[in-house]
């Protein structure tokens, strides 16, 4: 191949971007495919002698993302890698995530592409590449509609920035890595780093926010978050969600998910079923974009080998098609793929959600068990279900308390998005209701379909957008909650897909913290687990005939579950 490193491309407000280009030798004009991110393009060039690594590795690092330099070129593709502005050899500043609170990585995208299409080795089709940030960037480059970038193909991409770190509006830690580089990430390749808070409110703002943090219970005996908001040039970005625990206009402008209807561009969006990974913001992402698209969701583990190298055979097809009139037969397929778990099989549909799911009832009853039917005593003789939470400053064990079902007769599958709607009462103003729910096999192991979570204090529903089983919320202010009062909260479980096998029950585990070993996080970085609730917390389950505690959950018919799908292939992806 041919390798020019750092060449240098000036933006429209003068700034320079760098990048290395690899690129097929002794073959005429190419297609171009793109990488960006804030990780180090030398990192990336680990990819040509780094075998890939797959956690838990010591010597995988989740930021080599760009994909497989030695592949792309050898398929006939020029592979460029370049710093975001503010990072490696670039000049610039960075300012928030995703320079949401700067220039703006989709501008600099814009005239990167446009600076390519003019090069004597490129033939003017243009596409991008690269997962989780790599991916999310595409978005924002596609919006701004270069006319040489003919397709994208994002994958495991982040589009809702305040859904990246809260879930419920339950802090996520899991981001915390690449933004500090800890647990398995290199981090940001930072030169000239600002966060967006220090540019969008005063002095006096900022220190408002910072006391109202530090007199968070679940912030103030965490002593690394205690640290930070007193020394707040230290992590910028993490700092910017550190200090906007509320969605609103501060994550909302000029992110990726209030961009996506302007993409006109043919689009493939691919995603792991990731238990509130980023999986919710793919399908609304998937939703919004205009023009020829395509959605696949793939089954567990979430996380890719790295150097990153998995789906290109998928993404070559859809270039190959877009970008040198190929006809790989990929637009023959479904329009929406994706593994149903437990099944070993892939659904092919045209849309998402499913338009013949239906949404079931299972009741939580006494005795911890689940049921198609209501409780018919009251409180008064069904008496609630509790667990205390002490504050990890006095203990390390995460209670959690169990409902099962009995063992299902037939084959079931649940494909969609569902809900948890449970009726607590709570001796203090807040806690995090953390709900699991898993697939028990008659052998006892446990295989988590979906989770959902929720901060009591963000019960507030989005009426206008919320429906039966699928409750939204909008995140956008706190409202306390009066000890003693029993509330219902609607919690919503992330989109899954799972087929339950005869002899298989659910079992429903609510929880308001987890724990730092948790077997569901086995895979990630290490800290990947939500931040603990720092009040010692009395919860009362009510599930009775006036309280009717259920899980709302996504069935497809049974003539209609993916054993009775004839186009499905066993152990493998149609046509791939």
């Amino acid at each position: 191949m041919i390798i020019t490193k750092d060449a240098r491309m000036q933006m429209r407000d003068g700034v320079h971007i760098s990048a290395d280009i690899y690129r097929p030798e002794s073959i005429g004009k190419v297609p171009a495919l793109l990488a960006l991110s804030p990780y180090g393009k030398e990192l990336q060039a680990q990819a040509l002698t780094l075998p890939p690594q797959a956690r838990p590795s010591h010597l995988w690092n989740g930021a080599i993302e760009a994909g497989d330099i030695r592949e792309v070129v050898s398929r006939g593709y020029a592979h460029i890698i370049a710093d975001v502005r503010g990072t490696g050899a670039s000049e610039g500043q960075m300012c928030g995530n995703y320079n949401s609170g700067g220039h703006g990585d989709g501008k600099d995208i814009y005239d990167i592409v446009e600076w390519l299409a003019e090069q004597d080795w490129c033939d003017g089709n243009i596409g991008m590449i690269g997962i989780s940030y790599f991916a999310s960037v595409q978005i924002l480059g596609a919006a701004e509609q270069p006319p040489h970038l003919k397709a994208i193909f994002a994958n495991g991409g982040h589009f809702d920035l305040y859904e990246l770190c809260y879930h419920g509006g339950i802090m996520w830690l899991m981001p915390r890595a690449s933004r500090e580089g800890r647990g398995g990430d290199s981090g940001n390749a930072f030169t000239n780093v600002a966060s967006k808070s220090s540019k969008v409110f005063t002095q006096d703002e900022l220190e408002r926010m910072t006391q109202d943090r530090l007199r968070d219970p679940d912030i103030s005996h965490w002593s690394d978050f205690v640290h930070l908001l007193h020394y707040q040039d230290r992590h910028e970005l993490w700092m910017d969600y550190l200090l906007n625990p509320l969605d609103g206009e501060f994550w909302k402008a000029n992110s990726a998910i209030e961009v996506a209807h302007k993409i006109t561009i043919p689009t493939y969006f691919q995603a792991k079923w990731g238990r509130g990974w980023n999986v919710e913001g793919t399908l609304e992402c998937f939703e919004k974009v205009s023009g020829i698209k395509k959605l696949d969701i793939q089954a567990l583990p979430p996380m890719l080998e790295r150097p990153f190298h998995e789906c290109h055979d998928d993404m070559f097809r859809w270039y190959d098609y877009w970008l040198k009139g190929i006809d790989t037969g990929i637009m023959e397929e479904p329009a929406v793929q994706f593994s149903v778990e437990g099944s070993y099989k892939w659904r092919g549909e045209n849309e998402w959600p499913l338009p013949f799911e239906e949404k079931k009832q299972f009741y939580l009853r006494p005795r911890h068990k689940i049921s198609d039917k209501p409780e018919p005593l009251t409180s008064e003789y069904a008496h609630p279900d509790g667990f205390y939470q002490a504050p990890l400053t006095v203990t390390t064990i995460s209670e959690k308390i169990k409902w099962t079902s009995d063992r299902f007769q037939e084959p079931v599958e649940m494909t969609g998005t569902g809900a948890l709607y449970v009726h607590v009462e709570i001796d203090t103003d807040d806690t995090n209701f953390i709900a699991k729910l898993y697939d028990v096999s008659p052998s006892g192991k446990r295989t988590m379909m979906t989770s959902g979570y929720l901060k009591a204090s963000h019960r507030e529903l989005d009426v206008a957008k919320s429906k039966f089983g699928e409750p939204w919320h909008p995140h956008d202010r706190t409202v306390p909650v009066e000890p003693g009062e029993i509330i219902e909260y609607a919690i919503r479980l992330y989109p899954f897909s799972f087929l339950i096998k005869p002899g298989h029950r659910i079992e429903l585990e609510l929880a308001c913290n987890e724990p730092l070993d948790g077997e569901d996080a086995k895979l990630l970085p290490p800290d990947s687990y939500h931040l603990p609730s720092g009040r010692a917390t009395t919860h009362k389950i009510y599930r009775d005939n006036d309280h009717h505690s259920r899980l709302v959950l996504p069935v497809i018919p049974n003539e209609l579950n993916v054993l009775n799908k004839p186009n499905n292939v066993l152990y493998g992806k149609a046509n791939k």
